[in-house]
Order: structure tokens, then sequence, then C-alpha cells
């Protein structure tokens, strides 16, 4: 079965500009720390996981109890490295979302107790304090043979498992901002700047396009002490995006996208299937009666070729890809055929589009 997708002949939706274009310095930082999951029903680190052991007797030790490595054989433990995302701006006492994965031999991290972690930055820095119940979606049932696993039970969850303990690093708007485009276009960034010069005329043109990704904005002297209303503001202008024409085809499930800006050179397609079937047949071969003979099996191998005829169609000039869609379709072309064609159409320059493969 295959999806195939075409934009309409309508004009294209003014988007907001909230969702082309990201803030200089207001970003996420990725937080990451290394700890222990207590607490499973005998589903942990084995013996050959040295570290669990070590980290368990280092957590042990600051509580004040002794106990080497070597002795230590406790399947409820796991060593887990836990990830969190911090958002801009996020101030202390906040909470975050955490994951933990396992980093041993555990086979579950199910019912497990994530205990205090620290997630550090980039920088080194401690950011976030981490603990609370795994949770992981997931389990493993039975045993030997006989079990069965739903989903990826050693990676697990921590919903607001963790509390920012320093402010995020995040640039405060200044008198100058830098927007970023999520996708570079210098149409789209051009734009951009129209479009923010036309929204604030009195100020002049606080708007210029550095490139196809950074457009930098001047605050107008009226927002110099409201920056943040300033970009609430600008977060609501309107600006008609620049879309590449592209064509993504995943081959895996057969569904292809394209777009309305697609255009087909003329072009003439003839497309024939040949098919090669072998099929092996078993006849059983008695012995005649009163006779020494025995009963046998005798395979019986037989060769079928088939050939389709060629299927053609001709597109004219200015063809659209809803055009070559229904002409694919009206001849009986499965997904693989559409996508071998467009394939060939990229390969002699008459696909006016870029053909992305997922």
């Amino acid at each position: 079965m295959a999806l195939s997708i075409a934009g309409g002949a309508c004009a294209p939706a003014a988007t907001r500009l909230k969702e082309l274009v990201a803030l200089e310095g207001v970003r996420d930082n990725q937080l990451i720390g290394y700890g222990l999951v207590v607490g499973l029903n005998g589903t942990g680190d084995r013996r050959q996981t040295v570290f669990s052991a070590q980290s368990l007797t280092n957590m042990l030790q600051q509580m004040g109890v002794s106990v080497p490595p070597t002795a230590i054989q406790v399947r409820n433990t796991a060593a887990v490295m836990v990830t969190g995302t911090l958002p801009p701006f996020a101030q202390p006492g906040s909470r975050i979302d955490v994951t933990a994965a396992a980093i041993g031999d555990a086979a579950n991290l199910q019912g497990g107790l994530l205990v205090m972690t620290t997630l550090k930055g980039v920088d080194g820095q401690p950011y976030a304090m981490a603990q609370g119940p795994v949770v992981t979606g997931g389990f493993i049932a039975g045993r030997g043979g006989t079990s069965q696993t739903l989903n990826h039970p050693t990676v697990g969850r921590v919903p607001g498992g963790a509390i920012v303990e320093r402010p995020a690093p995040s640039v405060a708007p200044s008198s100058r901002l830098r927007l970023q485009l999520r996708q570079a276009d210098f149409t789209t960034a051009a734009r951009i700047a129209e479009a923010v010069n036309k929204k604030f005329p009195s100020a002049g043109p606080i708007a210029k396009a550095e490139n196809s990704v950074v457009i930098q904005v001047a605050v107008p002297p009226e927002y110099a002490a409201r920056s943040i209303e300033f970009v609430a503001e600008l977060e609501r202008v309107q600006v008609d995006a620049d879309r590449p024409a592209r064509v993504v085809i995943n081959e895996r499930t057969g569904t292809i996208v394209m777009g309305k800006e697609v255009r087909v050179s003329p072009v003439a397609i003839m497309h024939g299937n040949l098919s090669v079937q072998i099929e092996t047949s078993f006849a059983v071969s008695q012995p005649n009666p009163l006779s020494q003979g025995t009963t046998q099996v005798v395979p019986q191998i037989g060769v079928g070729v088939k050939e389709e005829k060629a299927r053609n169609i001709v597109l004219k000039e200015g063809a659209t890809v809803e055009e070559l869609v229904r002409a694919l379709m009206a001849i009986g072309s499965t997904p693989r055929d559409v996508i071998a064609i467009l394939q060939s159409l990229r390969s002699a320059g008459a696909l006016e589009a870029e053909l992305e493969v997922v």
C-alpha cells in the first residue's frame, strides 16, 4: 500500500514567526549523569558488571557502611545513565523529566527506584538532582524459552524526577536580537526581514537578513524597556515561508510525499515488469506390486517467466506532480514502480525537485 500526498494549487498559508525561527541564546541544554536504580526484583546487574558494585560500595561508605566491592553480589541494583533536557530560563526549584537507561547487563528496570543522581551540563557544572521511581512502560514475563517481553524494559522515565538547582545558561533578550531560521532559506529570511520592517514602520528598517539562517533585529526605542513584549509581538508576525521543491520517499513503507511545487519536464515514461517464478513440487513414486522397490518422493522443478507489456505515459510541458501521480496510478503502477520511476526521472533531469530517501 502506498500513500502519496500532493499539495493543492491554493496559495500557501502564512506561518507565524514563532514556528519558523528561534531566538539565539534561548535554547535547551542537555544534561547527563551516572546513577543507580535499586529495588529491582532480581533483574539488576550481574557479577560481570563490576562498576555497579563499586558505585554501591561508594554510596554505602558515605552512609557509614564499609563493605568491600568484591564481597557484594546484589541482583536488585542496576547502574544507569541518566539524561535530561534543561529548558531555557529554568529556575532553581522547577522540575524536569529524566530518562534512565541501563548500561550494564540488567534485564529489567521495572519497579526500580533511581537514587539521588547529579546531572551535569557540557561545562561540567551540576544543574539538577534526579531521584524517583522509574516508569518503564514495558515488562518481561516468564523465564527461559517461555518468556515474553513488551516494549523496552531496560529504559525508563522518571516524570518530574529532577529538581533544577542552578539557573539555565540562557541569554536574555537585549537591544539587538538574532533570529535563527530552523530551516535555512534565503527567500524566507528576506521575507521575514521585510515582514518585521512592515510590522514596525515607525522605527525605520530594524530587521536585516545576514544570511540564509540569521536575521538581526534591533529593538525599537518604544520597546527599549520591554524587550519581552517586543519578542512576543515578533512571534505573531505572519510570513509566507518559501519551501524547496522536494520529494520524500520511504522505500520501506512505500510512502511518497510530494509538494505542489514539484514540476516535471516534458518526458515519456515506459515501464514494464519481468518476473521469474520457480516452483518445486513433490511427486510420490510407488513401486510395482510384489516388487522389491520402495516408495520414493521425487522433486519436480518448474520455471516460469512472465514479462508484462511496457506501459507508457507522456507528460507535457508544465506537468505537475499531481498529474504525474494520477497518470502512474491510471496505468496500475505499484508503490515500488512509482519509486523506481521517480528515481529514474531524477537521474534523467526531468524531475525538478530534490529527491530524499528516508
